[in-house]
């Protein structure tokens, strides 16, 4: 029990040192990513207002319909269908850049492939 509460305190130390620099502007947004040990939520901040523009997580219909489809699937298949759809949905609402906001996790696995799903769907970061 001990090890996962060291866990989590490196990953909000990695946390609060990235946010020093990052922040989401009104012309550059912030899409950060958050993953639990079943599912990966993504979504476009705007830091002044602090407001959510957009959102994307593997709860939602369309990505269950897309399990479904392809029924043996891996977490990182749809964590990058979690970012083509985040990335669809901000182009739908005029954003086109972003700051990405990897949120304390280390930049493989479901983290990067939210990233490399946002980029294939049109997203600039």
């Amino acid at each position: 029990m001990a090890s996962s509460n060291l866990k989590k305190q490196a990953r909000f130390k990695r946390k609060k040192s990235i946010r020093k620099k990052l922040t989401g502007t009104s012309d550059r947004l912030r899409l950060s990513v958050f993953r639990s040990s079943r599912h990966i939520y993504a979504q476009v901040i705007d830091d002044n207002q602090g407001h959510t523009l957009v959102s994307a997580s593997s709860l939602d219909q369309q990505v269950k319909d897309y399990i479904q489809r392809k029924s043996p699937i891996k977490k990182i298949a749809v964590a990058n269908f979690v970012g083509k759809l985040v990335a669809e949905r901000a182009i739908g609402k005029g954003i086109k850049k972003v700051v990405f906001d990897r949120n304390g996790f280390l930049y493989h696995g479901r983290i990067k492939s939210v990233s490399e799903g946002a980029r294939e769907g049109g997203l600039d970061f």
